[in-house]
């Protein structure tokens, strides 16, 4: 990779350059991916607040959660909704279904003041290699069917239909040579006509931070945006950073399949905090999102498309959620910008200051479950007997305990300490029920805060509309002095 330069590909780039020429140079947003795989959920009005306390005008869903629209109406924020690869079928199948789905999720909220929906993600990452082709042949008929509803709704003029594609749809040596998966290409090109005739952008994932995990050969510096050491040199053109050179690897794909003109919107991307080695940190996701910023809203482009940026970009994404499947790694629970209470993880400047958190966060009271200092924490026992390993494991079976583990902020506070962290972790999860910090006498509860320098042991969101840390003290207070005044008022004292 480092300093290879390919002579062979010089004429393809003239011609993708001179297809290119007419794309105009663009402005491009930065907005987030607003993902719900939590067990601590913010509520929906707070998140929308947040977004736009930080001018983050622009984000993208993964469903249509009434629950999140409603709460996103009148607030002036782009939307794009998604439909999970699971409906395929059924909305490919019934032009019916696509109407109602429409109507349900898309016409109801594109009212005055409503709710600013200015695309539909069909699917997500349908064509991933690793799905055998599962959705592959759904993708299609929603597309069409999903655009007849739009049209019989009047929205097919303002409503836009996508479908984020996995950055493994296409592959190349060199940025200029890049092709479409031999068995993608006739469904691919079939999705660029449908975009094209439709004035629909073609919207990719691109995970640099993938590269650098899943290789130990890729140049960590090129995974960056402050320059490399291991520069791609491809014909005329040269590549400093990993996410311009996937970037023009598609803009060459679609090239080579007649739509190079066709915008391009970046669905996902971004960088994890931990849970990734030593390559996911606080630091490292700093200078990714930071980076990628800057080059973005600079309007620089890329070799094939000078002054031309994704018309957006989407980072990935503005929570922590602790839910998601840790198959591909820890890291999938920890790509927020933000922690999943809403509280700034880094500084981030997204072109309008620097982040600010979430306010009026409705936190459970202030305490936590930890190992009880006055037992003897014993070992012993296994995974499926007794013993302080065995309740870890049940705990941590539930709850989340990625930080624990090797790349976690919380790895190396000690065996006690694990436990304690495990104990909390399920704690909170149930909502500090008294009886969930019993673990056969080996917990108990505190007031003092058990985190050690960057580990945190969290404090679970509430339920309720009580809006401090001590909710649960005021709230009961404020119910025994009105049962207090209605008892005097009755005992005839007043």
């Amino acid at each position: 990779m480092a300093g290879a330069h390919f002579p062979a590909a010089a004429l393809f780039l003239l011609l993708a350059a001179a297809a290119l020429r007419s794309i105009p140079p663009a402005s491009a947003a930065v907005g987030v991916n607003w993902g719900t795989l939590q067990s601590h959920k913010l509520s929906p009005p707070v998140v929308v607040n947040l977004l736009r306390d930080n001018k983050i005008g622009k984000v993208k869903l993964f469903d249509a959660d009434p629950q999140i629209l409603g709460a996103l109406r009148g607030s002036r924020i782009e939307v794009m909704v998604g439909i999970p690869n699971e409906m395929l079928a059924a909305l490919g199948s019934s032009p019916a279904a696509a109407d109602s789905w429409v109507a349900h999720n898309v016409s109801r909220y594109t009212v005055k003041g409503g709710v600013d929906i200015r695309y539909v993600a069909v699917g997500n990452e349908p064509f991933l290699a690793s799905y055998q082709g599962k959705y592959q042949p759904f993708v299609l008929p929603a597309l069409a069917n999903l655009q007849q509803s739009l049209s019989r709704a009047n929205l097919a003029g303002f409503v836009k239909l996508v479908v984020p594609c996995n950055a493994d749809a296409y592959e190349g040596p060199t940025p200029s040579q890049g092709t479409f998966r031999p068995e993608l290409a006739p469904v691919i090109s079939e999705l660029a006509a449908f975009l094209s005739s439709n004035g629909s952008p073609f919207v990719v994932n691109i995970y640099p931070f993938l590269s650098l995990y899943q290789s130990a050969d890729f140049p960590q510096d090129y995974a960056f945006f402050s320059g490399s050491t291991h520069s791609v040199t491809d014909g005329q053109s040269l590549y400093s950073n990993a996410f311009d050179g996937n970037f023009d690897t598609l803009v060459a794909a679609l090239a080579r399949i007649g739509y190079g003109q066709l915008p391009v919107i970046v669905g996902e991307v971004g960088w994890p905090t931990e849970g990734g080695g030593a390559a996911a940190n606080l630091s490292a996701a700093r200078a990714f999102n930071q980076g990628l910023v800057n080059h973005i809203l600079s309007g620089k482009g890329t070799p094939l498309r000078p002054n031309s940026p994704p018309v957006d970009v989407y980072l990935f994404s503005l929570l922590d959620e602790d839910q998601k499947n840790v198959l591909p790694g820890n890291f999938e629970r920890h790509w927020g910008i933000f922690s999943f209470d809403g509280q700034t993880k880094y500084p981030l400047n997204l072109g309008r200051g620097k982040l600010r958190n979430a306010e009026k966060v409705n936190y459970l009271p202030a305490r936590w479950c930890v190992a009880d200092p006055s037992k003897e924490i014993l070992f012993s026992g296994g995974g499926g007997g007794g013993g302080a390993a065995a309740h870890l494991e049940r705990a941590c079976s539930a709850a989340d305990c990625t930080t624990l583990l090797y790349g976690g902020s919380c790895n190396g506070i000690g065996e006690e300490g694990n436990v304690s962290y495990a104990f909390n972790s399920f704690y909170q999860l149930q909502r500090q029920e008294e009886k969930s910090c019993d673990f056969d006498g080996l917990g108990i509860v505190t007031f003092l805060d058990p985190s050690v320098g960057a580990c945190r042991f969290l404090v679970g969101l509430s339920d309720s509309s009580c809006s401090c840390g001590l909710c649960g003290v005021f709230c009961s207070i404020w119910a025994m002095s009105v049962w207090a005044y209605f008892a005097f008022r009755l005992s005839g004292y007043a």
